[in-house]
């Protein structure tokens, strides 16, 4: 069956038989419909008086000479008409220099906006240089030409992969079904904030597209532009290496432990709950406390950063809400789906709880089911104990 998946809240819609999309859309703001209109009021209320045109200031090199000469008309000596032309020459000399260096900083700016409008026209250059005349008519053309400068042209963004995931459906044939495997996956989708397609696939129905697909191979597994990919850690590894920032989120771990946290809290479960020797029974179960006291240790222990910045209280406890710190990684991806599954299951055929006293894996438990990226991922409760009806064995007398 085809379902339309939208963030944060779902909504199923039947289309065929057999398979299940789901489709994620980041949420975003609506734009306004209001339009901001502006008015001149001076328009309206008359034209203000055009104020009088200021005369052109004379050159320097000008106002010299003729002071120059007019000193000299009046009668002073030729000696201090000696000093003052030497003046005039040296006034004329550093205003030619202020004039160059004024031509050497536009050059710069000139140089620098070729830099910045790449792949574009540039102004109009003679040998290298900007063109300048002496004339007023060629100079005012040549300040025209500066401000018509291009407008620089934002790179165009890149179109969004197609991704399309595969996941176990439940059993209604259409919502999420129990598998650790295929939430895994889907959160890293999520956490990624890419756009990607879900489907959910009933293993009863298996639709003939999809045997032609990925013969052989069950959920979950996805296409990416395409291609093809049914390893799940390769698809994790994959997804990390082409999805990248900035514009998509880092989430390998920074903490190499956090990767092996937990790892073998799974097996033990397993072989927990499919125990059907009573006299196994305790044994079983003290080896399951003993794999999520070791994970609950690594929670309640500060990490080296926190050590570092002194973001722990008490004796040292870690304040951190997962993992590798305050934000979801891929060990997290991995590890929680099972945890999920193991209190949900281990609760209805062995009445198992996980104890109280392991805060730190309480803690890290209830920061999972405050994020919609891990609670909106996950199969609803009633598919887990489904789908450990058979597997789960009652113990003998």
């Amino acid at each position: 069956m085809d379902l339309l998946y939208q963030n944060p809240e779902s909504t199923y819609e039947n289309e065929s038989p057999g398979e299940c999309d789901l489709t994620y859309e980041a949420p975003c703001d609506e734009p306004s419909k209001l339009t901001a209109e502006y008015e001149n009021a001076a328009r309206a209320k008359g034209q203000m008086a055009t104020p009088p045109a200021v005369p052109p200031p004379r050159h320097l090199a000008e106002e010299r000479r003729s002071s120059s000469s007019s000193s000299s008309s009046s009668s002073s000596s030729s000696s201090s008409s000696t000093h003052a032309e030497d003046e005039d020459k040296a006034e004329v000399k550093d205003y030619n220099r202020e004039d160059d260096k004024e031509e050497e900083e536009k050059k710069e700016v000139e140089e620098s906006n070729k830099d910045l409008n790449w792949g574009r026209g540039s102004p109009e250059t003679n040998g290298g240089n900007v063109s300048r005349r002496s004339s007023s008519s060629s100079s005012s053309s040549s300040a025209a030409s500066d401000k018509q400068e291009p407008e620089e042209k934002p790179e165009p963004e890149k179109e969004e992969p197609k991704i399309q995931l595969y996941v176990k459906a439940g059993s209604d044939g259409e919502s999420i079904g129990n598998c650790p495997f295929s939430q895994r996956l889907f959160m890293i989708l999520w956490l990624k904030g890419v756009v990607f397609n879900v489907t959910t696939v009933d293993l009863k129905r298996k639709p003939a597209d999809l045997h032609n697909l990925a013969p052989g191979t069950h959920p979950p597994f996805l296409t990416f532009q395409g291609e093809v990919l049914t390893d799940v850690n390769k698809v994790e590894e994959y997804l990390e290496e082409m999805l990248v920032p900035p514009k998509y989120p880092k989430l390998a771990s920074k903490n190499r432990e956090s990767n092996t946290a937990g790892n073998d809290i799974f097996a033990k479960f397993s072989a927990y709950v499919k125990n059907k020797r009573p006299d196994k029974n305790r044994a079983l179960e003290k080896s399951l406390d003993k794999s999520l006291a070791k994970l609950n240790t690594y929670l309640e222990s500060p990490l080296p950063d926190e050590v570092q910045v002194g973001h722990h209280r008490g004796e040292g406890e870690s304040k951190r809400k997962y993992l590798d710190g305050d934000e979801l990684t891929l060990a997290d991806c991995n590890l929680l789906p099972k945890l999920h599954v193991v209190k949900v299951a281990s609760k209805k055929y062995r009445n198992y709880e996980i104890p109280s006293e392991f805060r730190g894996l309480w803690r890290y438990l209830g920061n999972a089911y405050d994020r919609d990226e891990f609670t909106n991922t996950c199969a609803a409760d009633v598919e887990i104990e489904l789908a450990y009806k058979d597997v789960a064995k009652r113990l003998g007398k």
